[in-house]
C-alpha cells in the first residue's frame, strides 16, 4: 500500500487524493437568486444527503482564493433558500457552461439554454430540464476555516420529470440517467448497475 501524511500534504495534494478516490461523485446543480431576484446557477461535486428525518442535504462550497462569498453562499445567506437540481448526462454540457466563472449577476442558465421554473416553496427556481430538482431552506452553515462553508439545506419541496416515481416511490434509474464526477475533468455515468440486496445475519450462524 501507499500511505500519505495528510498532515503533511498541501491543501491541493489533497484536494487531488480525495476526489481521485472518493468516487462517484452526485452533481448538484445549484440554483439561487439574490437579493434583487437575479438567478444564479452552479454546479457542486461535493454534495450529498444527509438525513430523511428531517430531510437534509448537504453542500460543500469553496471560497473565492481571496475568501469572499461565491454567488451561490453570498444568495443563500441573502435569501435562506436554494434549489438543488440533480444532472442527467443529457443536461452534461448546459451543466458544465453555469460552471464558468460569469460575473455575479449573469444568468447561467440562459447562456446554457436551460429553463427556469419558479419555485414553488422558496424563491429559487427548479430547472425543467433536470429528472430531479429540491427545494431547499437553509437548515445550517458551518463554516471550515477561511476556504469552504458547508450548507445544509432542508428539502421542502421536491420536483420529479414524469415517470421517474412510480406509486411505491421508487425512483426509476434509468429515467434519472444521472452523471457524477471522477477525479479532474472525468464524469461517469450511472448506467452500469447490478443489485446487491443486504444478507441476513441469520445466513452466517455457521461461521460465527
Amino acid at each position: 500500500m501507499t500511505e500519505f501524511d495528510f498532515e503533511t500534504l498541501s491543501a491541493h495534494e489533497r484536494y487531488k487524493l480525495m476526489i481521485g478516490a472518493i468516487v462517484p461523485r452526485p452533481i448538484a446543480l445549484v440554483t439561487t437568486v439574490d437579493s434583487q431576484g437575479r438567478i444564479n446557477a452552479a454546479p457542486f461535486s461535493f454534495f450529498n444527503c444527509l438525513s430523511a428525518e428531517p430531510p437534509i442535504l448537504a453542500l460543500g462550497v469553496e471560497n473565492h482564493a481571496d475568501m469572499g462569498f461565491k454567488d451561490t453562499s453570498a444568495n443563500i445567506r441573502e435569501t435562506e433558500v436554494f434549489t438543488v437540481n440533480i444532472v442527467s448526462h443529457a443536461m452534461a454540457e448546459a451543466m458544465h457552461v453555469c460552471a464558468a466563472k460569469f460575473a455575479p449577476g449573469v444568468d447561467e442558465l440562459k447562456i446554457a439554454g436551460l429553463t427556469a421554473r419558479p419555485g414553488t416553496a422558496v424563491s429559487a427556481p427548479w430547472i425543467a430540464e433536470s429528472p430531479a430538482a429540491f427545494e431547499c431552506r437553509r437548515h445550517l452553515s458551518l463554516s471550515l476555516g477561511k476556504s469552504r462553508e458547508i450548507i445544509l439545506g432542508r428539502i421542502v419541496r421536491a420536483h420529479f420529470a414524469e415517470g421517474a416515481v412510480n406509486e411505491r416511490l421508487h425512483v426509476d434509474p434509468a429515467a434519472m440517467d444521472a452523471i457524477a464526477r471522477l477525479g479532474g475533468d472525468t464524469c461517469t455515468t450511472i448506467r452500469d448497475r447490478f443489485d446487491m440486496a443486504t444478507p441476513k445475519a441469520e445466513s452466517f450462524a455457521q461461521a460465527v
